[in-house]
């Protein structure tokens, strides 16, 4: 029996949907089949809350007077990117200091969330436009125009876990990475990962609300280094980095507690975001989609000591949270970068949300590509 979004949102509406947590429905699944879930639930909510570096704010301070073409600009000493128009720029989640690689533009966007002050320095050649040619001043998120995340990679469909096969400790996005396969770090959520639940992207496309980092935004376009050629299991699930998504929201409705600032030893800074997915349960299919569990999805544990970071060994997200994994007959620690708890917390505050009409459910305006698949420089320099 299929269900369309104005029959779930009429129930929801009358306050008779069944709405449920993506683990809440795993859980149902080890008793019922697909066919009784779709019948039974109308909306399960997926969510993650990791580090996104592919992440960042347009933000524009509003003229000056008289007004300034600003093309060099800092931000607390971060500097962000000014070549956008005369007012606005970019701040990128990654963008260090000069002065101190662990403080950089996830530092600025938490701080302007939590509404705190940043010292703005600009400068500009002057035009006859633009006469002014350099501003101090302190700024906050009530005292400039807009501050807009649009993030260009987030929320990947699957990602691999990483280790080490070298002699010395290896410092990267990952984390630290002991010697000798001393340890295996990975990322995302598992059954509560959004992308996971709706594995061919039948609900989540271009035009889908979302939950980010506390705001209501919306998928925008697919995100860089979408790749739906990965080989996937019996459930459609791929077993490495798939799909992404671009997202857009209001960084000024955000809140500190699901977006927060990091930086990884010897790496650099990141940032970490809380993002949701409300899938509606329209038909069997998806009602087995999000059925999904640990033991379902499958991860690659790849060797970021060999070029190429070739896989070592096969594994699920039920055995990395087990503590271990065995890589090559070694049996070795695991630790998740990601927070399974602030996942857990992002999907039940959707669920009321969502119950409560506040959260509006909608059909993607556009599909994202079924077929997609990525470049990378280092074939082309093999083949010069």
């Amino acid at each position: 029996m299929a269900k369309s979004y104005e029959e779930i949102n009429a129930k929801i509406a009358a306050g008779e949907a069944v709405i449920l947590t993506a683990e809440e429905v795993s859980r149902m699944a080890e008793e019922l089949k697909p066919s009784e879930i779709a019948r039974k639930v109308d909306v399960v909510t997926t969510a993650t809350f990791g580090a996104m570096c592919s992440s960042g704010c347009f933000i524009n301070f509003g003229h000056t007077s008289p007004p300034l073409r600003m093309e060099s600009i800092t931000l607390n000493g971060v500097p962000v990117f000014g070549g956008v128009a005369a007012v606005d720029a970019y701040i990128g989640a990654t963008e260090a200091s000069p002065e101190d690689p662990a403080y950089g533009g996830a530092h600025l966007i938490e701080a302007l969330v939590r509404g705190e002050e940043l010292l703005l320095k600009a400068r500009g050649k002057g035009t006859d436009c633009y006469p002014r040619r350099e501003i101090e001043t302190w700024i906050r998120k009530d005292l400039v125009n807009e501050i807009t995340m649009v993030n260009p990679r987030n929320a990947y469909q699957n990602y691999a876990a990483a280790t080490n096969s070298t002699e010395r400790e290896l410092y990267t996005y990952m984390g630290s990475l002991l010697p000798r396969r001393g340890n295996v770090n990975y990322s995302t959520s598992g059954e509560l990962s959004p992308l996971l639940n709706d594995p061919y992207l039948r609900t989540i496309g271009i035009g889908t609300r979302v939950f980010l980092a506390g705001a209501q935004g919306f998928v925008s376009w697919r995100g860089t280094q979408f790749n739906t050629s990965k080989p996937r299991n019996e459930r459609g699930v791929p077993e490495s980095n798939a799909a992404t998504l671009m997202l857009t929201a209001d960084a000024k409705e955000m809140s500190a507690d699901y977006l927060r600032a990091a930086y990884f030893e010897k790496y650099g800074v990141t940032l970490y975001l809380g993002i949701g997915i409300p899938i509606p349960v329209l038909d069997e299919n998806l009602a087995a989609a999000v059925s999904v569990r640990n033991r379902d999805i499958p991860v690659l544990v790849c060797d970021y000591g060999a070029e190429g970071h070739p896989a070592l060994a096969r594994t699920s997200y039920e055995e990395l949270r087990s503590g271990y994994v065995a890589v090559e007959g070694k049996k070795v620690r695991t630790a998740p970068l990601s927070s399974l708890k602030k996942a857990r917390e992002i999907a039940e505050l959707l669920k009321r949300q969502v119950a409560s009409g506040a959260f509006a459910l909608a059909a993607p305006v556009q599909d994202l590509p079924a077929r997609s698949t990525v470049a990378g420089l280092a074939a082309r320099e093999r083949s010069r």
